[in-house]
């Protein structure tokens, strides 16, 4: 994506106020699709998620637990940390702001911020939203029917706080941000929240309170352990703890700066202007690109613990199948925008992106080669017009999917490799194989091996979006371990390999109580 050999790619760190959801899911996997696709195509990869563990909401719900702040951190972190395998994601660590070295790096780039100019002690006064750990101004809240103050974007109810604080000049950077944008227009994406945040800053920056007295669960500031830093800071901190920071002769500060970031469009003002502007003023380079994605309704509501309408991920898995949610998610909504969950939605793709298409091509395909070609890679013979537009098509793909990628349009990439997997099942019908194993075996065969290649190609490409799934297709075409990178796109079947017995790998899902009538 930036020309460099490495790729750093980061989720957001999920704050242990709650148990992972299909959101969290959601976005950790469009992390470890980028994190596959990149490490299949000879990048240097570095793929962190993690949690955020600070702040008042977590001090609060662990006193309402009955635990220490650090033994319920712990309790809810982990099960983020399971969520890892139940989605087969692939990190390179799993950080939290409860370590050590993030202690360090955070005060490190504390004393940064000071030197610099940029961190004077004031007195804080005004709206304060605990649930969402963001200040508001009076402007961004309104009294509500329950006679409670709340803020307008979020609906989170707010306090009137007055305490000692130190600020950040942030004021001071609406300038440089803008110009950071102009010159970098792929810094946010996708374009539509590029025009929000430009909007914001061109309306003048605030400075920006970064610490708090009113609690002490979090990272003290350096030479005033009375102040605990703003979770903000703290948080987005952790993207540079991971490579070393403050030692920038950390092997792993190669990776900086991140190529990605990858969040929930409610974020986005955090990443987007506050860390910028925290890196340049400590002399640090900007990540290359943040990217927020929208937020998924359930069955047409939006997702609420009032609701009680969470999707556990584990769940979704165990009912339908681990690899077709992961291509679900990713394939349904354009990324970036919202979109509604619905099980009958998942179910339809099931049946009729995996099972009949992709599937059925596979199925079909291989108990030809293995009932008619001796159960061998055919020989491929002279090929005709028919034959080369399609493995042309297929040919083409790995360069269209990575242009696709580079923009996080993950949809349009799934898009084009089934608009192949549509045509190869066309050309099957159209060449009747079957037929011509009595008129023409010669001709049979050498459409039997443009399929199985053609399979070959596009399964490569599918292969970060489910990864088990196609480990077992490409065991069929007994593709050995060293050819599934990207470096062997171009390396083309051989004929007489031997292959294994063909099985299905997409099963049509049938609901429980149908298959019980």
């Amino acid at each position: 994506m930036s020309g460099r050999s490495t790729f750093y790619v980061t989720t957001p760190i999920y704050y242990v106020n709650d148990v992972p959801h299909i959101g969290h899911a959601y976005t950790t996997l469009a992390c470890d699709v980028l994190a596959r696709f990149m490490r299949l195509d000879g990048r240097d990869v570095h793929f962190l998620t993690g949690t955020d563990e600070h702040g008042q909401k977590i001090e609060t719900a662990a006193a309402a637990a009955g635990l220490a702040p650090q033994a319920y951190a712990d309790k809810v972190s982990q099960s983020f940390r399971d969520l890892l395998g139940t989605m087969n994601y692939s990190p390179d660590n799993f950080i939290r702001t409860t370590e050590k070295r993030h202690y360090a790096a955070c005060q490190a780039l504390w004393e940064k911020l000071v030197a610099a100019g940029d961190i004077y002690l004031g007195k804080y006064a005004g709206w304060y939203s605990v649930r969402d750990e963001t200040y508001f101004a009076e402007g961004e809240t309104e009294v509500g029917p329950d006679k409670k103050r709340r803020a307008i974007s979020t609906g989170a109810e707010v306090e009137w706080v007055e305490e000692p604080s130190y600020f950040f000049k942030l004021s001071a950077w609406s300038e440089r941000l803008l110009a950071l944008y102009e010159k970098n227009p792929r810094f946010i994406g996708p374009d539509s929240r590029r025009n929000e945040v430009m909007s914001f800053v061109r309306g003048g920056l605030q400075d920006l309170s970064v610490s708090r007295t009113s609690f002490s669960w979090g990272v003290p500031v350096p030479g005033d352990p009375k102040h605990i830093m703003y979770v903000w800071l703290d948080a987005l901190t952790n993207y540079i703890t991971e490579c070393g920071y403050p030692d920038t002769g950390n092997p792993n500060w190669k990776y900086w700066p991140a190529d990605l970031h990858m969040v929930g469009k409610d974020i986005i003002r955090f990443h987007c202007v506050f860390w910028p502007a925290f890196l340049m003023s400590a002399g640090l380079e900007p990540p290359k690109r943040v990217f927020a994605h929208g937020w998924w309704t359930i069955e047409g509501q939006r997702m609420s613990k009032s609701l009680g309408n969470g999707i556990n991920p584990a769940e979704l898995v165990n009912a339908y199948g681990l690899d077709p949610v992961r291509y679900f998610l990713l394939r349904e909504v354009p990324f970036g925008n919202d979109g509604d969950f619905s099980r009958r939605a998942l179910i339809g793709r099931l049946n009729a992106d995996l099972a009949n298409a992709y599937g059925n091509l596979c199925q079909r395909s291989l108990s030809i080669i293995a009932k008619s070609c001796g159960e061998q890679v055919p020989p491929k013979g002279a090929i005709t017009d028919a034959d080369t537009a399609l493995l042309d098509r297929a040919r083409r793909l790995l360069a269209i999917v990575r242009a696709e990628l580079e923009e996080q349009s993950f949809h349009k990439a799934l898009t084009s490799i089934w608009e192949v997997i549509a045509d190869a099942n066309r050309y099957v019908d159209a060449q009747a194989p079957w037929a011509l194993a009595k008129t023409d075996p010669v001709r049979r065969d050498t459409v039997m091996w443009v399929l199985a290649e053609t399979i070959r190609r596009v399964t490569l490409l599918v292969q970060p979006f489910m990864p088990d799934s196609t480990a077992k297709i490409l065991d069929q075409l007994a593709i050995p371990a060293d050819a599934r990178t990207f470096a062997a796109f171009d390396r083309e079947l051989e004929s007489g390999t031997t292959l294994p017995k063909p099985q299905g790998v997409f099963p049509r899902f049938v609901e429980p109580a149908a298959a019980a009538d």
